[in-house]
């Protein structure tokens, strides 16, 4: 039988959710001539059916692991299971539903630069044997028993909705920053341990700050940048303003430090509850 897991300890999140930013990304499509014409057998694996697609020979694996690790492995890891900045190709919706490098490829040629994948110019054979390299490492995870990485959305909805949003409105002080109004849709946005890492520490969350110059003069908005001599903010217009921190008084408010505060203060229990009550927010 595969692992299913089903309950996550507070350790085991937040090493899952803080070191690396989840980001959702799918790969890559090939035009449908100069591609083999045989296909795999469709078998059944130990963890599901196995995906349908082309058969690719020993070469073309091996050809595509070279260029993988070339241009793809600083993301998605040596083995394509994941890294620190791309997700598991071997769990990708995507590649699970291509058959002849038709959505792998697309994606390799056009990148995906709302989720800070670029493009790549390779070779039609190169696409082919990338391809081929991916397919084959999904395959072989498949295969497996009891070793599945990545982490289900189904695996992170164990907690109790109601408890959560208690949590939520009283003692977890959540309410001081965040309501079901402004956080509403962040459950369509995020999944799964995206989600997760979401509420345990957002990623990309500018801090504010308020200055006054000598003159008077109070400006608010978006802190750009920050050092022991100089403060950038751009304001709600979208102008970049700098000063000295010699000349002006500021103050900055940092939403993030809310959460690294929590993270002390979280039982197993609430993490689950949290998040059970944050993914009804859709």
């Amino acid at each position: 039988m595969p692992l299913t897991m089903t309950f996550y300890s507070k350790k085991t999140l937040l090493a899952a959710c803080l070191p690396a930013a989840i980001v959702m990304l799918i790969i890559p499509s090939i035009d449908a001539q100069n591609t083999p014409s045989t296909r795999r057998q469709v078998t059944v694996g130990s963890q599901g059916p196995m995906p349908d697609h082309l058969k690719f020979t020993t070469t073309q694996i091996d050809g595509g692991g070279s260029v993988f690790l070339q241009n793809c492995a600083f993301c998605h890891g040596k083995d394509a299971g994941g890294g620190e900045s791309g997700p598991d190709l071997t769990r990708s919706k995507l590649v699970n539903s291509d058959k002849d490098g038709e959505a792998i490829g697309a994606v390799v040629r056009n990148g995906r630069s709302d989720k800070g994948m670029p493009k790549f110019n390779l070779s039609h054979a190169d696409i082919l044997n990338l391809v081929a390299f991916i397919h084959s490492q999904q395959d072989k995870v498949m295969s497996q028993t009891g070793t599945r990485k990545g982490v289900d959305e189904s695996d992170l909805k164990t907690g109790n909705t109601e408890a959560g949003k208690r949590y939520f409105e009283s003692a977890g002080g959540c309410t001081k920053c965040h309501s079901a109004t402004s956080l509403a849709g962040v459950a369509s946005r995020f999944t799964g341990l995206q989600l997760e890492q979401q509420m345990l520490y957002p990623r990309n969350v500018k801090s504010k700050v308020t200055v006054k110059t000598r003159s008077g003069q109070s400006l608010a908005g978006t802190l750009e940048y920050e050092d022991e001599f100089t403060i950038g903010m751009k304001d709600a217009a979208g102008v970049y303003h700098s000063w000295p921190v010699n000349a002006i008084t500021f103050q900055i408010a940092r939403p993030v430090e809310a959460h690294v505060t929590a993270l002390s203060k979280y039982t197993d229990d609430d993490i689950h509850n949290v998040l059970a009550y944050i993914q009804t927010l859709k």
